[in-house]
């Protein structure tokens, strides 16, 4: 009862109970930072190899482990064979293995509840439909580690979609019309970030104003600064971290009110 604030970052199920709790008590103010599945859009005028770096750190970073992952990657017909043999080639080259050691890009699952979980969703994934380009296993025999994964010809309603897996597991769908990619893109529970890589500013504005999520990078992927103010919409959280934004969730708003004798405008 003596707490008057609280900040939380984690899951959105667990974020939920902090926000219930709050009310059962004394209606303390709540900020959350929550999950998302945040869509990386490809456009068919995009430099592939580039993009396809991208998306790769987009999603992998951390071993996949970040709540602002790219983890929907929407490219377009155009390109999408072209980005799909890159995208692969590049996991294939993505050196996993013990992180103190020089040169290694990926280390292991933060544990071993995570790391089923991951291997759960690849089994989905594939009993679902979609095409296994790569990986889809552990790698090797002792260690959290997780191969980095690629799936192809992923539909919007299949669970490696749907759900925030927490992991090194890419889906790569198709699109071919931007109004039919920003409907694809916003229809998720989540709403923290999104990535769009293009070349032309139009399409650019377009989707940054259509795209409902906290942070849209356009032509780059988790770019942060202390002044830019980070959170979601929807199931990802509430209210914003960093910049002057965060700051009115630390603040009341007082009104005081004096009454003056002979005020001298009258």
């Amino acid at each position: 009862m003596d707490v008057d604030k609280i900040a939380f970052t984690g899951s959105t199920e667990t974020g939920k109970i902090v926000l219930e709790l709050s009310a059962k008590s004394n209606l303390k103010s709540v900020t959350l930072e929550l999950g998302g599945k945040s869509p990386f859009i490809v456009c068919e005028d995009a430099d592939v190899d580039k993009a396809v770096e991208l998306a790769h750190f987009a999603l992998f970073f951390n071993q996949g482990q970040c709540c602002c992952a790219g983890s929907r990657t929407y490219v377009h017909e155009k390109v999408y064979d072209e980005f799909l043999e890159k995208a692969k080639a590049r996991a294939l080259k993505r050196a996993v293995g013990d992180p103190f050691k020089s040169g290694m890009e990926q280390g292991p699952q933060i544990d071993s509840e995570q790391f089923e979980k991951i291997l759960k969703y690849i089994r989905l994934g594939k009993e679902s439909g979609a095409t296994l380009e790569t990986g889809g296993d552990r790698l090797g025999t002792k260690g959290y580690y997780v191969q980095p994964t690629v799936f192809s010809n992923v539909k919007d309603d299949m669970l490696i979609a749907k759900d925030e897996i927490f992991g090194p597991v890419q889906t790569i769908l198709k699109f071919n019309e931007l109004n039919d990619v920003i409907k694809r893109a916003n229809n998720t529970r989540y709403g923290l970030a999104a990535g769009v890589f293009t070349s032309n500013l139009d399409t650019a504005n377009t989707l940054t104003r259509a795209l409902r999520a906290g942070t849209v990078w356009i032509n780059c992927f988790d770019t942060f600064d202390a002044t830019i103010p980070f959170g979601g919409y929807k199931m990802s959280g509430i209210g914003r971290e960093k910049g002057e934004y965060s700051l009115k969730n630390y603040l009341q708003v007082k009104a005081v009110v004096t009454a003056l004798k002979n005020p001298a405008w009258l």
